[in-house]
């Protein structure tokens, strides 16, 4: 206990020497004391404190005012922002401070005033000499404007004096001043000052003063104008000629020449004291205008001159009507003038004729009626005097429908296939005729298949034979041609057909057609190969009917096709099928034989396909098929076993026929479960499926001797 409380008086020594060590809690206002601030600027205020881990901060005006800023608190200090000042920030600023229960508080007073900018002057640009003008002086944005004082001078001359001392305005205004007089000629150059002075005790801001300056301008004229011309105001055509205008005025005046014309019409030119013509032409005569407009003080001036240019005749007008461009048939009218001084004479006349025919006028003036397309060509017009002469062409234009269409073939209307021809189309017509080609189709209609004059087909087809057409085409019109194209062509596309079928049962009908194509017509053979023999068909119309079909009817059938550029064949064999016919069956040496001896059966049938044959052994319990190929079955050391009955089954794909055979074995005694030797030789091929054939069953494996299969010896090798 006594350790516990030695440590307590240790710990509170130790705070209390702690608390002694740290530094008194004070505060402070930045800026301090009186503060000037210009109306519109940004005034921050920071409260500093010190001496406080965690001060409490807050704002207000003396006068329980809305603080007219924003407060914003950082740790130690504080913040008031007013942003932009304004004449309602005008107060005392107190910062309270807590720190635990200790409160300290600081104020700070805020001055204000508003002199932002430099006086503005305004006075008439456009002053004239002996008019009353005003000038105006004014001063934007000022406060407290009880203190402004505004002083106005024509150079050092006080033209003004005043001040607003009594001004009780609570607002920043713009205060003006104004002062009027007549200014003179010597006026011109000098300069009006406006001073502005805002001169406020105890109140630390600069600039108190501001001054403008403007210089004046008398505008006076314009007077005494005159124009010179140079080299003279009479030039011949092509001389470089030039008119200047010369005045007195201030500012100096707007000039714009003009020019009357032999109407009394007057026609604008250019705004410039000087007129230049580079190159003077004839038509540049005339009465020249210099008007001069002082545009302030609304005075004008003028002179004149008269402008004489000689020279060679210019066309002035060539023209054709309606338009340059007609239809046939339209009525016409060409127009000439020309302007020369001294006046010229006009020649009209078409260039294509000779001078003493065709299209000619001396009056200007040259009337087509109802134009023809030989009515076209370039006209020409001739204007001279003493001093030369000028021409000039135009073009007259006569459009027209496509007329005199022709079709050229080379090297002929009739080629060969293979070969090359060149079709081409020509026309006249205004515009040039759209030429395109078209060929009648075999239904009769035509359809476009080229656009343009020639038409060339290389490698010529048979296919290409036929009529084509040019169609010349443009807006007035369209005219056509045809020629009709002959492609000779060998034999081609020889077909032969079977109907219904090239493969055909025995009884049925049957129709063979041969087709081909050539030019000039081919002829069609049809005939009938066996072996080397040929025989010649007649048929009708290339097709030859058999209307009940045998076995002697099959054979290969050929089509031959021949014109006088050539020949070609086509064939196709006749396959005539037959069911199993006219069927024999030997046994041999007997259907009654006894034991241990061999039994040969052959069947011979007449069919087409060749048949299969079958031989099956009628069983209570299981029946055993036997097939041949050449048909031919042994029995090899027959036993009674063997004694049955045997049905011989032969078929192919379009019948088959069923022999039965009794077979007797006598002798020996029988051995018990011991299978019937039978050897089968054949070789068929597989045929169409037999409604009356089972599903073959093969019991024993084969062995093969001789071409034949014995069952003896394939039920040993299983054994």
């Amino acid at each position: 206990m006594i350790k516990q409380m030695e440590r307590t008086s240790q710990a509170v020594i130790i705070i209390l020497y702690a608390c002694m060590s740290v530094k008194a809690f004070e505060m402070e206002i930045t800026p301090a004391n009186r503060i000037v601030e210009q109306i519109g600027e940004t005034l921050v205020l920071t409260c500093n404190t010190t001496g406080c881990a965690s001060p409490s901060f807050s704002w207000r005006i003396q006068t329980d005012n809305p603080l007219g800023g924003t407060v914003s608190n950082h740790g130690t200090y504080s913040t008031l922002t007013m942003s932009p000042v304004s004449i309602e920030n005008a107060h005392d600023y107190l910062c309270t401070v807590f720190c635990g229960l200790e409160k300290k508080e600081k104020s700070v007073k805020v001055e204000l005033y508003s002199f932002p900018s430099d006086p503005v002057i305004e006075i008439s640009t456009s002053l004239v000499a002996g008019e009353q003008t005003t000038v105006i002086c004014k001063i934007p944005d000022v406060y407290p404007s009880d203190h402004l004082e505004v002083l106005l001078k024509k150079e050092e001359h006080i033209l003004l004096e005043k001040n607003f001392f009594e001004d009780d305005s609570t607002n920043t205004e713009t205060k003006i001043v104004t002062y009027s007089f007549y200014p003179t000629t010597e006026d011109i150059g000098k300069e009006i000052t406006c001073v502005a002075k805002l001169p406020i005790a105890n109140m630390d801001f600069e600039p108190k003063e501001r001054v403008t300056s403007q210089k004046l301008n008398a505008n006076f004229g314009p007077k005494n104008t005159v124009i010179t011309a140079s080299p003279s105001n009479s030039a011949m055509e092509g001389d470089s000629l030039k008119l200047t205008c010369v005045t007195e005025s201030n500012p100096p005046p707007q000039i714009v020449w003009r020019r009357q014309v032999a109407d009394k019409s007057v026609q604008y030119l250019v705004e410039n004291n000087v007129l230049s013509i580079p190159h003077a032409h004839f038509t540049d005569s005339g009465l020249y205008i210099c008007e001069v407009i002082n545009l302030v003080t609304n005075k004008t001036e003028k002179a004149t001159v008269d402008i004489v240019i000689q020279g060679a005749p210019n066309i002035a007008e060539f023209s054709i009507k309606p338009s340059t461009t007609v239809r046939e048939g339209e009525n016409v009218s060409i127009r000439c003038s020309a302007e020369s001084n001294p006046p010229p004479k006009i020649v009209l006349r078409r260039k294509s004729d000779g001078a003493d025919m065709g299209l000619y006028s001396e009056g200007g003036i040259l009337l087509l009626p109802s134009v023809t397309f030989l009515s076209g060509g370039d006209y020409e017009c001739v204007a001279e005097n003493k001093f030369g002469k000028n021409k000039s062409a135009v073009a007259l234009n006569v459009e027209y429908g496509p007329k005199n269409t022709i079709i050229s073939v080379i090297p002929a209307a009739t080629v060969k296939e293979g070969e090359t021809v060149t079709m081409k189309c020509t026309s006249s017509g205004n515009p040039a005729p759209v030429i395109s080609w078209k060929k009648k189709t075999v239904t009769g209609e035509s359809e476009k298949i080229f656009k343009d004059a020639t038409l060339t087909i290389k490698n010529i087809e048979s296919q290409d034979l036929g009529l084509y057409e040019c169609e010349a085409y443009n807006q007035f019109g369209k005219e056509e041609k045809a020629v009709k194209l002959l492609v000779q062509a060998p034999p081609k596309n020889t077909t032969l057909s079977v109907f219904p079928s090239n493969a055909v049962k025995q009884g049925e009908s049957v129709a063979i057609s041969c087709t081909s194509t050539g030019v000039p017509a081919v002829q069609i053979t049809l005939r009938k190969k066996i072996g080397d023999v040929i025989t010649a068909l007649e048929t009708q119309g290339g097709k030859y009917t058999i209307g009940r079909v045998q076995l002697k009817d099959a054979g290969t059938y050929e089509c031959v096709s021949i014109n006088e550029l050539g020949e070609e064949s086509q064939h196709i064999v006749l396959d005539v099928k037959v069911p199993p016919q006219n069927i024999t069956v030997l046994v041999h040496p007997s259907e009654n034989v006894k034991e241990g001896e061999n039994v040969t059966i052959t069947c011979s049938t007449y069919s087409n396909p060749p048949s299969q044959m079958v031989l099956k052994k009628v069983h209570p319990e299981k029946e055993i098929i036997l097939s041949s190929v050449n048909g031919t079955f042994t029995l090899y050391n027959v036993t009674k076993n063997d004694t049955g009955r045997y049905l011989l089954d032969v078929f192919n794909e379009v019948g088959n026929n069923i022999k039965v055979i009794e077979i007797a074995v006598v002798g020996r005694v029988e051995k018990p479960d011991q299978m019937m030797p039978v050897i089968i030789a054949f070789s068929c091929v597989t045929a169409i499926a037999i409604p009356v054939v089972a599903i073959l069953i093969y019991v024993s494996r084969k062995a093969k001797i001789n071409g034949s299969y014995s069952l003896v010896k394939a039920l040993r090798l299983k054994v």
